[in-house]
């Protein structure tokens, strides 16, 4: 995994960097996501890996119909790089450096169960402070959690589940 961020990290930036001179981060990022999709698919990827597969046919394989010209340009960069495996590290970090300089805040709150758009926005407006950036939500169910919710925000992970309440309360007991 760190071998395919390494790899990506490279194309990330210079896919945001065109993007953003081009004025079309949302563009590239609805595309790359596609196309991230699309690569990490396992029948595609073995595909993708058949060296009988020309650069064009794995660009029309990957690229949305209403992908931008350089979109399409940049996977053929990958494809004639054979790095079209690591379209989902380089869409993930290409999403990471759009939500910096967007001064966003990206979290996902997984709950015990499914939680009321007024508590949604109370921890919302919560992150908001705490981060003094605006923050984008999304939502998962784990049932596991027994309570509460454990809200994932990059670096920083709060861990307000009774699941994970108990396991603290153990390792205090036990040590």
């Amino acid at each position: 995994m760190s071998q395919s961020m390494t790899l990506a990290r490279p194309y990330a930036r210079a896919a945001y960097t065109v993007a953003s001179d081009a004025g079309q981060t949302t563009q590239w990022s609805q595309a790359l996501a596609f196309s991230a999709r699309v690569a990490g698919d396992p029948q595609v990827a073995t595909v993708l890996g058949d060296p009988r597969l020309s650069r064009e046919d794995a660009v029309r394989l990957v690229a949305p119909d209403n992908a931008p010209e350089a979109v399409r340009g940049f996977l053929g960069l990958l494809a004639a790089n054979g790095r079209l495996a690591v379209l989902p590290e380089i869409s993930g970090l290409f999403e990471q450096a759009r939500a910096e300089a967007e001064h966003i805040v990206r979290a996902t709150i997984t709950s015990a169960s499914e939680m009321s758009a007024g508590e949604l926005d109370t921890i919302k407006a919560a992150l908001k402070r705490r981060f003094g950036r605006e923050v984008e939500v999304q939502t998962a169910v784990d049932a596991s959690l027994i309570g509460g919710a454990v809200i994932d925000a990059g670096e920083v992970v709060i861990d307000g589940s009774l699941r994970g309440k108990l396991q603290r309360l153990q390792s205090a007991l036990a040590g």
